[in-house]
């Protein structure tokens, strides 16, 4: 029987998924970094007014945040969006008796309506992904680490979602204790050596990104969603060593592990515009942040549960001026149709 024919006769449900890069989501008062101001009570409202707003926008089933310091500033703006959600976590940034946030970098989390069967943060990379940095030494951590979310669908069908915030490109100079510059950042040799270290650690960590990816799909038909600040373009060499999209091309049965990326499998082609960016770097729109999905929402793969039927980028914001209490990244979301 066709495919199409199959898919016709069954029932139809809609996922929703989006990511957030909600830029440095912490508490009032808090000392998050210590070259920048603490948000102020009024500063810190005007930021949850204005994030609960673009979540209920996005009105997503399973939103991936990223740059949270603190897990109950993303609980307030997620009150304050109005909308009812079982699950919001953020590994590494709680705030109890125990913990007082995130500590020397935000961390990744999981907004949801899906039951959570499980969440797993990952530290450290495989001992054989762990390099050398010029003048830094060994690298063998995420700065960030990425979320494993383990969900199931209204209709029990097992859903794995995995969070990232990839290293920046940002050039990596060397600093003594105090974080005071120990090389001359006007040299442009040291400034390449610099943006050497950011892309060779943000590489190790696209390595061991891979490795999460492979481990979760090799050999099984539960569908992985992997989405975030991967910090570069889809078709960039360190995204396409998570996804490793072509690959098919030479091997079919790459497409075991294989991840593509959501706004160019849509099927509603139409929608495609050149208003797909989600981040302006010095004057120019690019892609960060990115949806993609394992084969299981490929419309033509025989391993197909559903498909992609559009995205929609939320980046108006972005030509509104920089305003730490708004974001400096669109968000993006991708509409999935799952048949049962």
């Amino acid at each position: 029987m066709n495919s199409n024919l199959q898919h016709d006769q069954r029932m139809v449900t809609t996922l929703t998924v989006a990511t957030a890069n909600v830029l440095n989501l912490a508490n009032p008062g808090r000392m998050f970094y210590e070259n920048q101001d603490t948000y102020s009570a009024n500063e810190f409202e005007r930021k949850i007014e204005w994030l609960g707003g673009r979540i209920a926008a996005l009105n997503a089933d399973v939103l991936a945040v990223q740059e949270v310091w603190d897990e109950a500033a993303i609980k307030a703006a997620v009150a304050r969006s109005g909308l009812r959600y079982s699950t919001v976590a953020v590994p590494g940034a709680e705030n109890n008796e125990k913990s007082n946030g995130a500590q020397n970098t935000p961390r990744v989390g999981i907004v949801t309506r899906l039951e959570v069967e499980k969440l797993q943060s990952f530290v450290d990379f495989p001992p054989a992904l762990r390099i050398q940095i010029p003048g830094l030494g060994e690298h063998a951590k995420f700065e960030r680490p990425p979320l494993l979310a383990t969900l199931r669908m209204k209709h029990g069908q097992v859903l794995h979602m995995l969070t990232a915030h990839m290293k920046s490109k940002r050039p990596k100079f060397l600093q003594d204790a105090n974080g005071d510059p120990t090389e001359d950042r006007e040299d442009p040799k040291i400034l390449a050596l610099a943006t050497l270290r950011s892309l060779m650690m943000r590489g190790a960590e696209a390595a061991a990104m891979r490795h999460i990816v492979a481990d979760v799909l090799q050999r099984t038909h539960a569908p992985l969603i992997v989405m975030g600040d991967f910090n570069d373009g889809p078709h960039s060499v360190t995204t396409q060593m998570i996804a490793a999209t072509g690959e098919v091309v030479y091997d079919r049965g790459a497409r075991d592990t294989a991840l593509w990326n959501a706004y160019e499998v849509q099927g509603e082609m139409a929608l495609k515009r050149d208003v797909a960016y989600s981040h302006v770097h010095q004057g120019s729109p690019e892609v960060l942040d990115q949806i993609f999905v394992s084969e299981e929402f490929l419309a033509r793969s025989k391993f197909s549960i559903g498909d992609v039927r559009r995205v929609d980028y939320f980046n108006d914001h972005l030509q509104e001026g920089r305003d730490r209490s708004r974001s400096d990244h669109g968000f993006v979301r991708a509409v999935i149709r799952v048949f049962q």
